[in-house]
Parts: structure tokens; C-alpha cells; sequence
């Protein structure tokens, strides 16, 4: 079997949860080529030794401008800050290699639109791209989905998506890069909303128009970290200023004219990674929580009023998306598994020369609604087209 050789960009969370995709994938998948986890870059010698030594990575960089250029790799799998993704991206689809970036795309709209025009113009020459937004590979996403599209629930009327989580609740929490709208690009509004943007639209095969929110900055300062110190760690006694949202909270109206509400924020407490959303239409509705990844509820409005309810379904038979080459019926996947499916549709695609999706332009399309959302919030929650 021909190999796939993969270069990755960063490390740390997501270095970790992509290791595990590209680690774990052929050995549960049939792929027509083998990823092969070939060279791991980061900033810190030490650092990326050992990350490279703990989740199986061959050899190690520290350049990530000699790696894109290298004969030895086919696919550059980028994981750092958003302020980066647009120069490493820009430069591997110059040199010919096929991308998989996180989201969000990029910091800006102008990057997103760059990084999208030379994606597009690589594909011209068969070099391929795709986005990381992994909760599509979500079993029960992906059935939800399917019965979208198979008209179960009817005309889409409204939809709801919040993404709630509460790291941030403490005050004293230093000032990390997802702070830092130079490094992060926006806060809870790009960090976890764009997850709940394209979830929504993903499920539904509609778009958002048009958005009206307000983004707000609870903790404006923060104790700056301490060289080398962690999240946890302890932080220095100088404070930085916060520069991205703590909050976001925005309506929209979709193409197909459905109406929908968002929520998106690191200050819920209690809330540890609760990414949920619902659907109503004219004939049912689903609802999705993420604490419950292997459950969707499925509301069946042309049952008799006697049957009627919110029932359970147990996203696990083999019959369902991605399940029949995990385990037997009723063992439950978890969080990691959406990047072992991330790599199990990616490489498919690569061989087939087809284009991967959630593609660039996709993307790009998120980044113009955080966009709008941004300077609706800046215009009084004016009603802001996507354009």
C-alpha cells in the first residue's frame, strides 16, 4: 500500500488529538493509502522530541518553512495559533502539498479569502485541502444529517446551538494566546461558535444571511503567564488586557428562511464542553447534546398525538455513520473518534482526487459570519448581511 506522509504543524491539544486520528485510523479503516506520521514541528526542541516520542511521531523540526518544502512529505496537517494558519497554509499549497488546517481558517476574512483562492488553485493541480471542524464526524451528527436530508423533519423552521463552557469563570486565570485577538483572531465567538456555525449549516444544507449580536468581554484583564508556564500554572503579578470576547450571542436568518438563535461562550459555569443544538421543522425535530456524543433525539410530529415525544436513539449499530468498524453494537465512541473519521474521510478523498470536505471555501463562508457578527455587535446589534 502506498503511504501518505504526513508533516504536522504544532503541538499540544489539538497535536495530540490529531496524532491520535492519524495513529489510530488504518488500523481500524480500510484506506487506500496508509498515513504514515513522518515529522512533527514545533518551536521548542525539547518540546516536540518529546511530543513526537509520546504519540509516535518519526522525526522532528523545528522549521516549518524547510518542512513544507520537503520531498519526504506529502500532507502538512497544521494545529497552531490562528495567526499562523494563513503563511504555513499559503506556503505548503505553493510547494505542492495537500493541507488540513484547524479551524478556524484564519484571523481575518482577507486571510480566509487568500487561503481559499490558493486552495482553489492548487486543486486545479491536484493538490487537495480540508478544515478542521471534527464534530462532523460525530456519528450522530453525520445521522441527523441524513434524516435532514431525507425530509424526516419537514420545512426547517428554527434552529437553536449553543456551545457552553466555563474555564475562564476565574478571574485570575492568566492571559493565555486564545486571549489574544493578534494570536486568536476572536474569542468564544471563533474559538467554539464557529463550531456551532458550522454544525448548524452542515445538518440543515442552509446558510446564514444575515446575523444581529453582541459580543462582551466580562474579565478585561488577566495576570500575565510566567515563561513556560501553563494554563494551570502560576501566573505572574502584571496584568494584560483581554482583547477578544468572553461572550457571544447573535441571531440569524438562514436561505432556506428558517430563524436561529447562538450562544456561544467560556463562562458558563458548571458547563464543561456542552456543544448542543436543535432543529424544528414542520414535520419533527432533533436535538443533539455533546455530553451525550452517542445519543440523538428524534421528534416525530406526524406520529399519532398518543406516540408523540422526544425519543431516544442510541447513535451506535453498525448501520450508522463511521460505527461498523469501531465496536460491537451499543460500545460507545468518544471525543478522539471524530479525528480518527477526520483522517478517514480526508485520505479517501486525497486518493480519489476529489476534494475533501469541509473545504476552504467553506470555511471562508464561517469566517464571514464571525465577521458579521463582529461588527453587528459593533453597530449596536444591527442586522448585518454575511455577504
Amino acid at each position: 500500500m502506498s503511504t501518505l506522509r504526513i508533516a504536522m504543524v504544532g503541538h499540544g491539544f489539538m497535536g495530540a488529538a490529531h496524532s491520535q486520528g492519524w495513529r489510530v485510523a488504518p488500523r481500524f479503516f480500510d484506506l487506500p493509502l496508509r498515513p504514515e506520521m513522518h515529522l512533527l514541528v514545533g518551536r521548542d526542541p525539547s518540546k516536540t522530541e518529546d511530543a513526537a516520542g509520546r504519540w509516535g511521531w518519526a522525526q522532528t523540526s523545528t522549521d516549518w518553512r524547510e518542512a513544507v518544502q520537503r520531498d519526504d512529505v506529502d500532507v502538512v496537517d497544521i494545529v497552531t495559533p490562528g495567526d499562523t494558519h494563513a503563511e504555513i497554509a499559503l506556503a505548503a499549497l505553493a510547494a505542492g502539498k495537500h493541507v488540513i488546517c484547524e479551524k478556524p481558517l484564519a484571523n481575518t476574512v482577507a486571510e480566509a479569502v487568500a487561503m481559499t483562492r490558493a486552495a482553489e488553485d492548487a486543486a486545479t493541480r491536484g493538490v487537495l485541502s480540508m478544515v478542521g471542524f471534527t464534530y462532523r464526524r460525530v456519528p450522530a451528527a453525520v445521522f441527523a444529517r441524513q434524516l435532514v436530508a431525507e425530509g424526516r423533519l419537514g420545512e426547517i423552521r428554527q434552529v437553536r446551538a449553543e456551545y457552553l463552557q466555563d474555564w475562564l469563570t476565574d478571574p485570575e486565570a492568566p492571559l493565555t494566546w486564545r486571549l489574544q485577538k493578534d494570536r486568536a483572531g476572536s474569542g468564544s465567538l471563533g474559538d467554539i461558535g464557529a463550531h456551532a456555525i458550522d454544525m448548524v449549516e452542515y445538518v440543515t444544507g442552509s446558510r446564514l444571511e444575515s446575523v444581529s449580536g453582541v459580543l462582551e468581554t466580562l474579565v478585561p484583564e488577566r495576570p500575565l503567564l510566567g515563561e513556560g508556564v501553563g494554563l494551570s500554572g502560576t501566573a505572574s503579578a502584571e496584568r494584560g488586557a483581554v482583547t477578544v470576547d468572553d461572550v457571544a450571542l447573535f441571531h440569524g436568518r438562514f436561505d432556506g428562511g428558517a430563524l436561529g438563535s447562538f450562544e456561544a461562550t467560556r463562562f458558563r459555569t458548571g458547563r464543561k464542553n456542552a456543544f448542543r443544538f436543535e432543529i424544528s421543522g414542520s414535520k419533527g425535530a432533533l436535538s443533539f447534546d455533546m455530553e451525550r456524543m452517542n445519543e440523538l433525539e428524534f421528534y416525530d410530529a406526524t406520529a399519532p398525538a398518543l406516540e408523540q415525544g422526544f425519543r431516544r436513539i442510541l447513535v451506535t449499530e453498525h448501520e450508522h455513520p463511521y460505527t461498523g468498524s469501531w465496536w460491537p453494537t451499543g460500545h460507545m465512541l468518544g471525543y478522539e473518534h471524530g479525528f480518527t473519521h477526520q483522517v478517514v474521510d480526508f485520505v479517501p478523498a486525497v486518493a480519489a482526487g476529489a476534494q475533501p470536505r469541509p473545504s476552504f471555501a467553506e470555511a471562508l463562508h464561517v469566517q464571514r459570519v464571525l465577521d458579521a457578527v463582529e461588527r453587528s455587535s459593533a453597530a449596536g446589534s444591527a442586522w448585518t448581511s454575511i455577504g
